[in-house]
């Protein structure tokens, strides 16, 4: 299932000449779409969801929070919705690193989607669905798209610069075959466990690769030299980016897990009615309200996320708080 029609028809080319003999069906549709994602799933009742959707590029992101929003927070409740009436059995989340206290958007928006996931596997504990939910954290995908290493590779091609935000950046990175067995193994070990408490898989990245090394290799892979045949130009961070990142919160436990190179993160889980509260106050500014009334919305149940490095005082006032008395009790029970 993608909105992208091409990815689409790529995708479904690729499995039909690896894997001939494997059914399969596909279906363009937009996880925004609540009815269109229920209709897919009560049509093909799948076992598994996979759940990788989602916008990414933390700059792009920070001046246009809305589509954040609607894709990595509304998108995802769709599918957790559609996968409980469907009865998936387990609906994985795909999360990142920089869902770990925030400091963007794109980072915010996913920490938002693992606290509906695990919102919605507490349901479960309560008999209110049948569908496992799991969330699977872990960094950089190296040649995914839109990441540096293709970045990288056209900007050698062009004969330079290649541009690093800064000289002691670090990033966790992966391969994509890693990526994807690491993901089918949480979800086959989700399957056979059953945790008493809603848990984040954090996978084990290894040490973090400083960029400027790896812009460095890449040139040298390239029979070049670095700062001689190809420039290396430092063009300072981008909103929203961090130096390093960090693959789990200060305050959750972490667990060992049921798979080699991972851990399980004990990570907070606010209830379900706290999350319905927070997004009802969330879609209502996503349409009309301004940057600072969706980053105030985010924080609700985010209140580490720091938008541009600032705190929460620093943020002027939404255009319209939200109302209700006991605002500030719910708050704080979801931090």
């Amino acid at each position: 299932m993608d909105a992208s029609e091409y990815n689409l028809y790529k995708i479904d080319g690729e499995l039909a000449r690896t894997f001939p003999n494997v059914p399969r069906a596909t279906a363009l549709c937009d996880v925004r779409n609540f009815e269109a994602v229920r209709r897919v799933f009560l049509a093909h009742r799948p076992n598994l969801v996979l759940h990788a959707a989602a916008l990414k590029h933390v700059p792009l992101l920070e001046d246009h929070a809305s589509e954040a929003v609607l894709t990595n927070v509304v998108g995802t409740r769709n599918v957790a919705r559609a996968a409980s009436e469907a009865e998936v059995e387990v609906m994985t989340l795909v999360s990142t690193d920089k869902a770990v206290n925030p400091t963007n958007v794109m980072g915010c928006t996913k920490r938002w989607a693992e606290i509906i996931c695990q919102s919605s596997d507490a349901q479960r504990r309560k008999g209110l669905t049948k569908t496992r939910y799991v969330c699977v954290r872990f960094g950089n995908v190296l040649d995914s798209a839109g990441s540096v290493v293709p970045l990288f590779r056209e900007q050698i091609a062009r004969g330079g610069p290649l541009t690093v935000t800064h000289a002691e950046v670090t990033r966790f990175f992966m391969t994509i075959p890693e990526a994807c067995e690491l993901i089918l193994s949480a979800t086959a070990a989700t399957r056979l466990t059953r945790p008493e408490s809603s848990q984040v898989y954090v996978l084990d990245m290894g040490e973090p690769v400083k960029i400027m090394s790896l812009a460095e290799r890449m040139i040298q892979l390239h029979g070049l030299r670095p700062g001689h045949d190809i420039e290396i130009r430092v063009t300072g961070l981008r909103p929203g980016e961090k130096l390093y990142e960090e693959l789990a919160h200060e305050a959750e436990e972490l667990m060992p897990a049921p798979i080699s190179r991972a851990h399980l993160a004990k990570a907070r889980a606010p209830e379900m009615r706290l999350v319905e509260k927070a997004y009802a106050e969330l879609v209502e500014v996503v349409d009309g309200g301004s940057r600072d009334d969706i980053v105030h919305a985010l924080r609700k149940l985010v209140p580490e996320f720091s938008a541009d490095g600032s705190s929460a005082e620093d943020l002027p006032e939404p255009s319209e708080p939200p109302q209700g008395e006991d605002d500030d009790e719910w708050l704080n029970s979801a931090a």
